[in-house]
C-alpha cells in the first residue's frame, strides 16, 4: 500500500501526516494522544511509534485490547476512530516491533501538570525555585511512574527531548508548549535513572539547532560528553541536623572562619590508577581528616556545576544545577558535606553567576535567540574570558539564577556562596575600551540591572536560610559590598579583601634591603580594614599564570623563602580579617598550581615543608583560642597600631583585642633577616604576656630566637601605652603573645 492509500485512511490531511512525520508540527498534542473526532462522533486517538508493524489500544482497567490501530503513514503514525465513551478511559499501546511486542505509555495521553502561579512567577523573575518544577523531574501521574522535562524556549518553532529511551529520535518526543510563558512540556513515562538526554530545538526561522543540554539538569555526561543526565529525587538521609542548628553562630563575625580553598581535581590524585580524580566519597574520607588536623574552619570547593573544559577550573560552567561527573553523582556530593558538617567543617563554594562559556550545547542562542544572554555584543560577551554574559534585565534569567543559588542551599545544605568575578558584573566598562561599553539609562557605568540582581539573590538568601553566608570576589572600591541591602548595601557578608592581597604580597616579594621604602605596603590596608567584612584571601589566584608558587614569591636563599613565608602567614593570620588559603599553601608548595596533576605531598617529607604546615595548624590553633584574634575581626574597635612607622628596621607591631577587653594579643612582625634585641614594645596592661607563637620556632624550621614563653610587662611608658615590654625579635618572623588577664 502506498503512503497515499494510507494518508485516505486517516481524519489528518497528507500534511498534517507529513509535518508529524518529519518532526514539524508544533502543536503536537492537538493532534496525537486522545481527541474528539472532529469529522465524526465518537473519539480518535493517535500514536506516533516509528518501526511499529501492529498497534492496538488496550483499556487499562479491563486489562484487554479494544481497537486496533490503522497505520496512516509509514513512517510510524497510527490511528483508530472508536465511539465516544462516557468518560474517556484509561489505556496502554500495545504494539508489535520486526523482534519483540510491548505494552508501552501513550506520553500524549497526559495533561500539563505545571502551576499557572509557577509560570507566572517565572516570567516575574521572582520565582526562587523553578529546579523543583523545571529540568528532568521524577513524577508520579495518574498513578504512571516517568519524568516530567520543563524547558523555557520562548522562540523556538518546536522542542523535543531526545535521549536513549528514544533513540535521540525528535520526532518521538514533541513537546507541549505554553505560548504565553515559552515553556514546553512532556511527560515521558518509564524514564531510567541517569538516562541521557539533551533537546532537540527549531528555531524561529525553521532551522535545526545543536543539540542542546538541559539548562536545570541535575547531571551531565562526563566530559568531553555533553548530554544531560535525568536523576530521580534523592532519598539520601542527612545526618547535619546539629551543625545547621548552630551554623548562624559559627558563621558570624565575631567567630573565627578559616578557610582553606581546594580544587577538587587536583587536590590528591590517585596516580597509580591512572591519575584519575579522587570521587566525593574518597574526598570524604581523605580530605576532611585533613581539613580537621589543619585546624581550619571551612572547606571551598572551586565551582563544582558541571563545566565543559578543565581548564576553566570550573569557572565556565555550562550545567548550573548539575554537580561535576568527574566526582561522582549528587547524592556522594550530598555525603561529603554532611561528613565535612558532622566534622564541624562549613563547606563553600564557588558561584559563577557573571558568564557562561559558548559552548555549542550550552546557553548560548540557546533557542535560535540570545535567550540568556545579551543580544549587544557590548553588553552580553566578555572580552577577557570569552564568555557570554547573562541578561539581567531579563525576569526569566533572573528566577534561573535565583533558583540556582537557593538550590546548592536547599539540596546540598551549602553554608555559603562565594560569588565569582563581581566586580565584572558591577561596571559596564569593565575590560572594556571607550565605545565598547553601552552607559546605564541615566549615562553612568554602573550595571543596575546586576546590581538589582546582587541585592535581590542575598535577600532570598538571608531570609530563606538565615545561617548562610554570601562572599564577594570584588575587586573595586565599590561602597557597601558587605553593608545590608536596607541600608544601602549589596548585602554580602563578607568581602575578599584583594587590596590587602595584592600590597602584601608584592611587598613580601622585595628583597628584605628594600622593604623600608615600601613600608605602607603593610599598613595600607588598615586605612580602610574595617570599611567592610573582610576575608583576607590567598587564592589559587596568586599562584598561577606564571606566577609561580608562594614560596617562590618570596625573596633570597631557600631558608629566607621559607622564612619570609612563615613570617607572612603569621602577619595574615594576625591582621583582622576572616582567612583564606589555597591548598598547598600550607605545605610550600614549590611548583605553581597545576590543575592536571596532584599537590606534591611528597614535600612533607622534607623538615622545612613540614614546619609551614605545622604553623599553619597552629595559627589556626591560637586564631581560634584567642579571642583578640576573631572577635572583632571586622570591627575598628579590635584593632590599635603600636608601632606602624619603624620603616628602617621594617617592624610593625598592633594589638588585637576581645569584645569585653578581657582579651588582648600583641602582634610584632619583624620582615628583615636581622635580630632585634631588648626591643621595647608598649603594652596596654600590666602582667605577663604569654608567647604564643613563633614562626621562627625549631618546630617550624626557624632559628629558634625567641622569648622563652613569654614576658612581663614593666611600669615604663611606650607607643603611647602605659606599660611596655621588653622582647626579642626573631628575623624574619612574626610573634604573637596573649596576655594573661589573670596575672
Amino acid at each position: 500500500m502506498s503512503k497515499t492509500d494510507l494518508s485516505d485512511q486517516s481524519t489528518l490531511d497528507e500534511s498534517q501526516i507529513s509535518a508529524i512525520a518529519c518532526g514539524k508540527l508544533t502543536d503536537i498534542f492537538s493532534v496525537l494522544g486522545l481527541h474528539d473526532n472532529v469529522a465524526g462522533k465518537g473519539l480518535v486517538l493517535r500514536a506516533f511509534l516509528p518501526g511499529a508493524l501492529e498497534v492496538s489500544v488496550v483499556d487499562r482497567k479491563k486489562g484487554r485490547s479494544i481497537a486496533k490501530m490503522v497505520q496512516i503513514s509509514e513512517d510510524g503514525l497510527f490511528e483508530s476512530v472508536m465511539p465516544r465513551r462516557k468518560n474517556r478511559f484509561d489505556y496502554r499501546l500495545k504494539a508489535r516491533f520486526a523482534d519483540v511486542e510491548l505494552e508501552v505509555e501513550d506520553p500524549y495521553r497526559f495533561s500539563s501538570v505545571l502551576s499557572a502561579d509557577d509560570l507566572y512567577l517565572f516570567g516575574e523573575g521572582t520565582q526562587e525555585r523553578t529546579y523543583q518544577w523545571m529540568g528532568a523531574r521524577q513524577r508520579t501521574i495518574d498513578g504512571i511512574d516517568g519524568v516530567l522535562f520543563v524547558l523555557w524556549a520562548p522562540s523556538a518553532q518546536r522542542v523535543s527531548v531526545v535521549g536513549e529511551f528514544n533513540y535521540w529520535d525528535g520526532r518521538r518526543h514533541v513537546m507541549r508548549k505554553h505560548p504565553a510563558s515559552g515553556i514546553w512540556e512532556i511527560f515521558v513515562p518509564a524514564v531510567a535513572n541517569f538516562a541521557h538526554y539533551k533537546y532537540e530545538i527549531v528555531d524561529e526561522q525553521g532551522n535545526l539547532l545543536p543539540l542542546k543540554s538541559d539548562p536545570y539538569a541535575r547531571s551531565m555526561q562526563h566530559p568531553p560528553e555533553t548530554a544531560s543526565r535525568v536523576v530521580y529525587e534523592s532519598s539520601y538521609t542527612w545526618a547535619d541536623q546539629q551543625w545547621l542548628a548552630e551554623r548562624a553562630a559559627l558563621q558570624k563575625p565575631d567567630r573565627p572562619i578559616a578557610v582553606y580553598e581546594v580544587h577538587a581535581g587536583s587536590w590528591r590524585r590517585k596516580v597509580e590508577d591512572g591519575n584519575r580524580y579522587l570521587s566525593y566519597r574518597e574526598l570524604a574520607d581523605e580530605l576532611i581528616p585533613y581539613v580537621v588536623e589543619m585546624g581550619f574552619t571551612h572547606l571551598q570547593l572551586m565551582p563544582i556545576s558541571e563545566y565543559p573544559f578543565d581548564g576553566s577550573w570550573g569557572y565556565q560552567p555550562v550545567g548550573m544545577f548539575a554537580p561535576s561527573i568527574r566526582f561522582g553523582t549528587p547524592d556522594e556530593l550530598r555525603y561529603l558535606i554532611d561528613r565535612c558538617h558532622q566534622h564541624n567543617i562549613g563547606v563553600l563554594v564557588d558561584w559563577v553567576p557573571g558568564h557562561f562559556p559558548t559552548d555549542a550545547h550550552g546557553l548560548g542562542k540557546f533557542d535560535g535567540s540570545c535567550l540568556y544572554e545579551h543580544e549587544d555584543v557590548r553588553k552580553g560577551f566578555h572580552p577577557d574570558w570569552k564568555t557570554l554574559i547573562y541578561n539581567y534585565g531579563r525576569a526569566e534569567v533572573i528566577s534561573f539564577l535565583l533558583s540556582n543559588a537557593l538550590y546548592w542551599l536547599d539540596e546540598f545544605h551549602i553554608d555559603g556562596l562565594r560569588v565569582d568575578a563581581v566586580a565584572s558584573m558591577l561596571y559596564l566598562d569593565y575590560s572594556r575600551n571607550d565605545g565598547e561599553w553601552i552607559p546605564n539609562e541615566h549615562g553612568g557605568r554602573e550595571n543596575l540591572e546586576a546590581i538589582e540582581f546582587l541585592k535581590s539573590v542575598n535577600s532570598r538568601v538571608k531570609r530563606n536560610y538565615p545561617g548562610v553566608v554570601m562572599i564577594a570576589e570584588e575587586s573595586t572600591a565599590w561602597p557597601g559590598v558587605s553593608q545590608p541591602v536596607e541600608q544601602g548595601g549589596l548585602g554580602f557578608d563578607y568581602k575578599w579583601n584583594m587590596g590587602w592581597m595584592n600590597d602584601t604580597l608584592a611587598y613580601m616579594g622585595r628583597d628584605p634591603i628594600y622593604r623600608q621604602h615600601h613600608h605602607d605596603q603593610m599598613t595600607f590596608g588598615l586605612v580602610y580594614a574595617f570599611s567592610e567584612k573582610f576575608v583576607l584571601p590567598l587564592s589559587h589566584d596568586e599562584v598561577v599564570h606564571g606566577k609561580g608558587s608562594l614560596i617562590e614569591q618570596m625573596p633570597g636563599d631557600d631558608w629566607q623563602k621559607f622564612a619570609n613565608l612563615r613570617a607572612y602567614f603569621g602577619f595574615m593570620w594576625g591582621h583582622p580579617g576572616k582567612k583564606l588559603l589555597f591548598m598547598g599553601g600550607e605545605f610550600a608548595q614549590r611548583s605553581e598550581w597545576n590543575h592536571d596533576q596532584s599537590l606534591d605531598w611528597q614535600l612533607l617529607e622534607h623538615g622545612s615543608h613540614y614546619g609551614v604546615k605545622a604553623l599553619v595548624q597552629d595559627l589556626n590553633c591560637v586564631y581560634k583560642e584567642i579571642p583578640a584574634l576573631h572577635e572583632l575581626d571586622c570591627d575598628g574597635a579590635g584593632f590599635e597600631w603600636i608601632q606602624s612607622d619603624n620603616y628602617q628596621q621594617s617592624v610593625y607591631a598592633w594589638l588585637r583585642k576581645g569584645n569585653r577587653g578581657e582579651s588582648v594579643a600583641l602582634v610584632v612582625a619583624n620582615l628583615t633577616p636581622e635580630v632585634h634585641s631588648g626591643y621595647r614594645v608598649g603594652v596596654p596592661h600590666p602582667g605577663h604576656y604569654s608567647e604564643r607563637l613563633n614562626t621562627d620556632s625549631e618546630g617550624y624550621g626557624g632559628s629558634n630566637v625567641g622569648n622563652w614563653g613569654g614576658v612581663e610587662a614593666e611600669f615604663e611608658p611606650c607607643n603611647g601605652q602605659p606599660y611596655s615590654v621588653v622582647i626579642t625579635v626573631p628575623p624574619l618572623a612574626t610573634l604573637i603573645f596573649e596576655w594573661d588577664s589573670a596575672s
